[in-house]
């Protein structure tokens, strides 16, 4: 399967539930897609004046092909989680985010053509990003990582994007039916 063809099917699952712009620009580098979720829940007592708690979750995607996954490429999704991501998704420039914000899943979706190398396989299980807001008053964020490899048709995460790896697995079996 090429990744092209695997991005466009994967889009098609995430666009149920996600807005999704594609191409993508961050800085003058363009990226084939993003993808935003955004959820709200509020319990409040017999009218919604009365509100007792509310909150905001988010997740944003950032996919990225790439011929072959090195440590630039490992670099490149770190620096654009801790420089972008967090900074401007999440917080919009401010120092914490606003008022309700539960959590933000910072998630980056390589799509690989060649299989990953042990090196990069144990580079991506260790790729980590949380950072909390107000000790966690105002919620937090935390990176998630997910590559599928066109190759061997196999999905590797982190620990913290695990939950992913059905979605992704099973988007390389819809593609051969």
């Amino acid at each position: 399967m090429r990744t092209a063809d695997y991005l466009d099917q994967l889009l098609r699952k995430y666009a149920g539930t996600f807005d999704i712009d594609r191409p993508y620009s961050i800085h003058g580098k363009e990226y084939p897609a993003y993808g935003y979720f955004f959820s709200h829940t509020e319990k409040y007592i017999l009218v919604r004046e009365a509100n007792m708690w509310s909150s905001d979750s988010y997740e944003h995607i950032l996919f990225m092909e790439v011929s072959e996954v090195t440590g630039e490429t490992l670099d490149e999704a770190y620096a654009l989680v801790r420089e972008y991501m967090e900074p401007v998704l999440v917080r919009k420039g401010e120092a914490v985010p606003e008022k309700g914000h539960m959590y933000s899943y910072l998630t980056i979706s390589l799509i690989a053509d060649k299989p990953l190398s042990r090196q990069m396989q144990k580079a991506l299980r260790r790729f980590r990003f949380e950072k909390g807001y107000r000790f966690n008053m105002r919620g937090f964020s935390q990176a998630h990582i997910v590559c599928a490899t066109m190759e061997d048709e196999k999905v590797y995460t982190n620990y913290a994007g695990r939950r992913s790896k059905k979605l992704y697995q099973d988007n390389f079996r819809t593609g051969k039916g």
